[in-house]
């Protein structure tokens, strides 16, 4: 294999070989909508470091001169706002110096957008490492990973900040098997603030309800770390993020895991993973000491957490995070701005984007008591082609019927009586529940939804191109 057989193709990153004075680009390592990430050469140094580029597609593109030009000048607000997040962030990264926290090494400003270089961690994600290694994530391997990480993440606590955005693509298994927190993504947030995108830049399953309300950052705390925390190990435990907190706010289908006596996970430990992910704030562990007494851990174990060999380049992705100061306020946040109360939830002209599946993976007893119907995507994708059957060896059984595959949104749409859905045209029968909501099971594709009633319609354009849950209240 060559140097760069494992280099990723993102669109806009910089070429293999590109100079920052010592520092060479050698690999694309991670990209996403907001930010790449490369593994660079220090010339002065003679070692690998990551080099995080500020990069939001949705607002630039780069020239043949490499700079980065904005795709409208009416961006050029939004644009601006999230590099000086992304600085922003750099700094307070570069005051920590815990060996479980991502360390900043240094930051820059180039070809007129932002640069970060950080420590290069060798190993992958935690999703990752759970897929390739499911059996050794047992209780003892958890109990092995948790008092690092609880360091690293009560460290930004007793400094005066939060993380918000703790996930298993956020937590990095090194090759020696210990982990690291990766940064905030403060940048990505703060975007999300100021543009007309709807879709929350929270992660759906992870984030706890104080963040989609957040009438004032004194709502929040170091239980919303906790919870975040609690989702991770319950994901560990379990396979799946818990649902969805919007959604658990509507309806609370939070099965908890202590009564269910997992076999091989202990009282304590689903015990504490039930209390971090309470829905209310205040029934939650109020700092990470008195989450880690629930558990009986000690703040740092001397034995290293198992790990299990890791091939090919070191990974640290880009993750997502809320901005250390806002410049506005997210129509997201102006819809939830009563922390609870259902009427918050549908706010004028939101489409709130949860973009997992877990609001339906309990099967339809867990969903909330809403009028449900399908609807098809339209689609140019070609029927499966079935192999030849292969004459058996015994006598042949009837075969059932191959079965249609499942829509994998699940939509809820904000109702007044009388009004009438139509989707991409077609009339829908649907009547809201008690709770205000209706909803629809879709198949990916895209959608116009027109809402009909004596105030005139309203309507709403959906991409859906993976499971989710979106709640939808369109205004124009």
């Amino acid at each position: 294999m060559s140097e760069h057989d494992n280099t990723l193709n993102v669109p806009n990153a910089l070429p293999l070989g590109y100079r920052f004075n010592e520092f060479e680009i050698k690999e694309v390592i991670g990209g996403g909508g907001f930010g790449i990430v490369y593994r660079a050469w220090d010339h002065q140094l003679e070692r690998d470091i990551a080099i995080k580029e500020f990069m939001p597609a949705s607002l630039a593109v780069r020239s043949d001169d490499l700079n980065l030009v904005l795709r409208s000048e009416r961006l050029s607000k939004t644009f601006h706002a999230g590099l000086n997040s992304f600085i922003q962030e750099a700094r307070l990264l570069a005051r920590f110096n815990h060996p479980n926290l991502l360390h900043v090494l240094r930051f820059w400003v180039q070809n007129d957008t932002a640069y970060m270089g950080t420590v290069f961690y060798s190993g992958t994600t935690l999703s990752n490492f759970r897929e390739r290694n499911p059996r050794l994530v047992d209780e003892t391997w958890i109990r092995r990973l948790l008092p690092p990480l609880l360091g690293a993440i009560k460290t930004i606590h007793e400094a005066g900040y939060l993380h918000r955005d703790i996930s298993l693509d956020n937590i990095q298994i090194q090759s020696n098997g210990e982990p690291v927190l990766l940064d905030f993504g403060s940048a990505r947030k703060t975007i999300g603030n100021l543009s007309d995108e709807s879709e929350t830049m929270l992660r759906p399953g992870y984030a706890p309800i104080e963040q989609y309300s957040d009438n004032d950052e004194s709502e929040q705390g170091a239980w919303t770390d906790i919870y975040a925390l609690g989702a991770v190990l319950h994901t560990l435990i379990t396979g799946a993020p818990p649902p969805v907190s919007v959604v658990r706010s509507i309806e609370d289908n939070y099965l908890p895991l202590a009564p269910r006596r997992l076999p091989g996970f202990s009282p304590a430990l689903l015990s504490a993973v039930d209390h971090a992910l309470a829905l209310k704030p205040e029934d939650r562990p109020q700092s990470i000491d008195a989450f880690a007494e629930l558990m009986a851990l000690p703040e740092r174990e001397s034995e290293p957490v198992l790990s299990a060999k890791i091939s090919g380049p070191g990974t640290m992705l880009v993750p997502i995070e809320e901005a250390e100061e806002e410049a506005a306020v997210s129509p997201v946040k102006a819809l939830l701005r009563h922390r609870f109360a259902l009427p918050g939830l549908v706010a004028a002209g939101v489409l709130v984007g949860l973009c997992v599946g877990l609001m339906v993976s309990g099967g339809s007893e867990d969903a909330p008591a809403v009028e449900t119907a399908q609807v098809s995507a339209p689609s140019t994708t070609p029927a499966p082609v079935e192999s030849p059957p292969v004459a058996p060896a015994t006598p042949p059984r009837a075969e059932p019927a191959p079965v249609p595959a499942e829509p994998v949104a699940q939509v809820y749409i904000k109702l007044q009586q009388g009004e009438h859905v139509q989707v991409n045209g077609k009339s829908q029968a649907l009547v809201p529940a008690t709770n205000g909501f209706a909803s629809l099971q879709l198949a990916p594709g895209s959608y116009t939804f027109a809402i009909s009633g004596q105030t005139g319609t309203r309507q709403q354009t959906l991409q859906i191109s993976q499971e989710g849950v979106w709640l939808l209240d369109p205004q124009s």
